[in-house]
């Protein structure tokens, strides 16, 4: 017998075996890790209908935690102890006390502390922000760090990436990270550019279906948006660097959104973030006066950074959201590009309402993301009928993110409220406490609203048959939209 024989006689065994250590492999993986019992069914129901292909599934989608802990960040400087606010008691701004229990809870939760002394400037769209972004990239020193999910080789991308060669050039230390899918968002990729300007530059969990050991996390993504220069100044929200959100430029795909810049001790902890990211990505360790000058009070904004994520981070932003609600007294606003929360938080919702809390979620009335809007607006009816209030703005398509509540707590950053964000993506929020930023807020608001439509549950429910079973296809898919 030949050796080609021996191998066509063996290898349907070989297979077998291989089936077998897939399925019990996994199925041992979803029993002692998965949390939600109708998820932990439908793995198992794939896995041994489907031996190969369903382990394979659940590898790809169903293995959403990674491990970050053994590379921890050395040397970095940490806000002084006069900035740091152990406990919201210790703050005395006008009516901040209400919520203290609020500040206690998301204490224990985001393992850092709120500092006082921070100033936080809205940005509307790119026409406000990226003329400050570059400005400050253009007179920086010492330092810029960068980590972008979209970052395109547009007229927008190119002209930061002069900036960044021109900081170079005088001497100044730059780091760029992107986000390994989202810097696929155009051809060819804007880190050739960053290469042939001499940029370090990092992509974030690079994946392959090819490479084995990285299939497992071709599912997540690095959503945060963050640039620090010098040390002092930062700029955050949920804008990518597009030419599209040059709005007043009339982009071919306008995209309308929210950044904001900070000064003062918060920007120690955004630059511990992206730190950690570098760190993890290019295992440099990123410390000293360079990258952690001290940074003075610049304003009177109490605010903490929350980061989130598929490893030790996870589930902080969720809990966030969930602790806001339950202390919400008068009013809730949320201002959110896609609309897709899981049982738990629309049972938040729902009760904050029926406490008569007015509760406004304002959605963008086009989507980017079609799928993504028939699968939310599946769901509207469940808090249409216990009193939250839902409006629609008109195009342009609004990708901004805001949560305000009862005119003293904002949330600001880069996630949405869909399980993408709060399961699988990396994301990075900031709470902010106080009335008067909260006040600065309110006009862009009011200007959302007055465009706006209210959504009716007769509305919702009289769509046609073929719509709702449309959308209610989509929503089986709303875990990985």
């Amino acid at each position: 017998m030949t050796i080609l024989d021996m191998l066509r006689s063996f290898w349907p065994h070989l297979l077998a075996v291989i089936e077998v250590f897939a399925v019990l492999s996994a199925t041992i993986h979803v029993l002692l890790n998965k949390r939600d019992v109708r998820a932990t069914v439908v793995w198992l129901v794939t896995i041994w209908f489907l031996p190969l292909l369903g382990s394979l599934l659940y590898v790809v989608l169903g293995v959403n935690r990674i491990q970050r802990r053994a590379r921890k960040l050395l040397g970095v400087k940490k806000p002084s102890a006069t900035t740091i606010c152990n406990s919201i008691e210790e703050l005395k701004p006008g009516g901040l006390q209400q919520l203290r229990l609020l500040a206690r809870m998301v204490d224990s939760v985001s393992g850092r502390a709120l500092t006082n002394g921070n100033q936080i400037e809205p940005l509307v769209n790119g026409d406000e922000a990226f003329p400050l972004m570059l400005e400050a990239i253009e007179s920086a020193t010492t330092s810029i760090s960068l980590t972008t999910y979209i970052f395109d080789n547009d007229p927008l991308g190119r002209k930061f990436v002069d900036a960044f060669k021109g900081a170079r050039e005088r001497g100044v230390e730059i780091r760029v990270l992107v986000d390994s899918a989202g810097i696929r968002y155009s051809w060819p990729p804007i880190t050739r550019l960053l290469a042939e300007a001499g940029i370090p530059y990092g992509k974030f969990l690079p994946t392959s279906l090819f490479t084995p050991w990285k299939v497992a996390t071709i599912n997540l993504r690095n959503h945060r948006k963050l640039m620090v220069v010098d040390g002092r100044t930062a700029f955050t929200g949920g804008m990518n660097i597009r030419q599209g959100n040059l709005i007043k430029e009339s982009p071919m795909n306008p995209v309308q959104d929210l950044h904001f810049r900070i000064t003062g001790p918060l920007v120690a902890q955004l630059q511990e973030a992206f730190a950690l990211d570098w760190s993890f990505t290019n295992g440099e360790n990123l410390s000293g006066e360079k990258w952690f000058p001290s940074c003075d009070c610049s304003g009177n904004v109490v605010a903490r950074v929350i980061t989130d994520g598929p490893d030790e981070d996870y589930d902080k932003l969720r809990w966030t959201l969930l602790a806001a609600l339950a202390e919400a007294q008068s009013s809730v606003q949320i201002v959110t590009p896609y609309f897709l929360p899981d049982s738990g938080l629309i049972t938040a919702l729902n009760m904050a309402a029926l406490r008569e809390v007015r509760v406004d979620i304002i959605l963008p009335e086009s989507s980017n993301l079609p799928y993504v809007h028939w699968a939310s607006r599946c769901m509207w009816w469940q808090v249409l009928e216990r009193g939250c209030h839902i409006w629609l703005t008109p195009p342009p398509f609004d990708h901004s993110k805001l949560m305000i509540v009862d005119g003293q707590w904002v949330f600001l950053g880069s996630a949405n409220w869909d399980a993408r964000s709060l399961r699988l993506n990396f994301e990075l929020n900031v709470e902010a406490y106080g009335k008067e930023f909260a006040t600065k807020m309110e006009p862009i608001l009011d200007l959302k609203l007055r465009s706006a439509r209210e959504v009716t549950l007769a509305e919702v429910d009289g769509r046609s048959v073929g719509a709702k079973l449309r959308d209610s296809v989509a929503r089986l898919f709303s875990p990985y939209l």
